[in-house]
């Protein structure tokens, strides 16, 4: 989560009788139905006989479940797998049209609003920017965008759509000065409930997350997530924010701040102690820019369309690097976290050149007696607010919770 969380508003499945494992009974088919989709989602996917192994339901369960979800056109099949003793094995698969979602990515400089398919591809999306944000022009944004999206749909695809995640930070009138709004300018937010405001204005389902939450949530599903169950996140936007995953699932803490990682106090160049969204954050490397007399405005047409600012860039990154690096050894002193993922409202490139330049500074700092994580590039990119925020609405009706979904795998892997 950034530095502006509350808690987070992080969809929960419906009850369920046995943690460990699937149910058979009538009554809690919708969650069975979950399962299924989401280890398809999780493996990519798998026969009824995997489906059978993985979830422990029994096999005519999984049978009658796959019929009705293929029916229902959630469920593709896929070229029959030959050379084994027996039938041929059918691999199943999510149908990437049978579901969309709207995805709202509210920042301090832009917004995006994305429509985004059941495997987390973004099919249309909409940008917008402005010197700072104000609650009548995101409401006009984003009715007016959904409008546009929609148009540009057949009345069968305007069906399917599942609703609308909205990733904003909390707390918008803080920090108002580092992006230069007036003075005051930003306090109209403090009476504004945009889930409440937006949802009224829209014939779709609205849920509301964090921003920095909603990428961490977005690179746990459709990143590096099954490869890590364990990893402290990092999303360089306006501000820097983040998010903590514990055991495959987003770990939110007793106040739903934790993973908060902007308050982070790190040592700057000049041997002072900061928060880390005082150096890591877009911002920063706005305002050396235009102390430089150079134009920052690019930085916010496109997250893909940065040019390379030399000097001022390469000082920026040099510097984030090194706050960075401090924050990493810090959260592996607490936790024995497998990696360290960095992502940001940039393109891979500068990833990149932030990345290396992380691992780099990692390596001139006292390691005695901490596990490093592995220090990696996140796999989702740019528009993880946006399609972190999309995945609410599709969790809500679809999917299991991460944590559920993991539980239930080892369970079954291990029986």
């Amino acid at each position: 989560m950034s530095s502006l969380d509350g808690p987070a508003n992080i969809p929960v499945p419906p009850p369920i009788l046995n943690p460990a494992g699937g149910a058979n009974q009538v009554r809690v088919r919708a969650y069975n139905e979950r399962l299924v989709l989401s280890l398809v989602r999780l493996y990519g996917a798998l026969s009824k006989a995997d489906i059978a192994r993985r979830s422990g339901l029994s096999a005519q369960t999984v049978s009658v479940i796959m019929r009705v979800l293929e029916k229902e056109g959630l469920l593709s099949r896929g070229e029959p797998v030959r050379g084994r003793v027996g039938q041929p094995s059918i691999p199943m698969h999510l149908n990437p049209d049978a579901v969309y979602s709207f995805g709202l990515k509210m920042g301090r400089r832009s917004a995006d609003l994305v429509l985004m398919d059941f495997v987390g591809r973004i099919r249309m999306q909409l940008h917008r920017t402005y010197s700072y944000p104000l609650p009548d022009e995101i409401l006009a944004f984003v009715t007016s965008g959904i409008r546009e999206l929609e148009n540009r749909l057949d009345d069968k695809q305007r069906g399917r759509i599942a609703g609308l995640g909205i990733a904003a930070p909390f707390e918008l009138w803080n920090w108002a000065e580092e992006v230069g709004a007036p003075a005051g300018a930003m306090e109209v937010w403090r009476e504004i409930d945009l889930q409440a405001d937006i949802a009224s204005r829209v014939s779709h389902p609205v849920f509301l997350q964090n921003d920095a939450t909603s990428a961490c949530g977005a690179e746990l599903v459709f990143g590096v997530g099954p490869s890590y169950p364990d990893f402290v996140y990092f999303f360089i936007g306006s501000f820097i924010g983040g998010g903590i995953v514990l055991n495959s699932a987003i770990f939110s803490g007793r106040t739903g701040t934790a993973g908060a990682i902007g308050p982070l106090p790190v040592r700057g160049k000049d041997g002072e102690t900061k928060q880390l969204l005082e150096i890591a954050s877009i911002f920063v490397l706005e305002n050396m820019l235009r102390e430089r007399g150079i134009d920052p405005e690019p930085l916010w047409y496109s997250a893909d369309g940065w040019v390379d600012f030399g000097e001022p860039m390469e000082a920026w990154i040099q510097d984030s690097a090194k706050a960075l690096a401090q924050a990493i050894v810090a959260a592996a002193s607490i936790v024995d976290f497998s990696a360290a993922v960095i992502d940001g409202g940039f393109p891979d490139w500068v990833r990149s050149r932030v990345v290396q330049a992380t691992i780099d500074e990692a390596a001139k700092l006292d390691l005695q007696g901490v596990v490093m994580p592995e220090i990696i590039e996140g796999a989702v990119g740019a528009q993880a607010r946006a399609i972190g925020g999309a995945s609410l609405p599709i969790f809500a009706r679809y999917l299991t919770d991460q944590n559920v979904l993991f539980k239930e795998v080892d369970h079954a892997e291990r029986t």
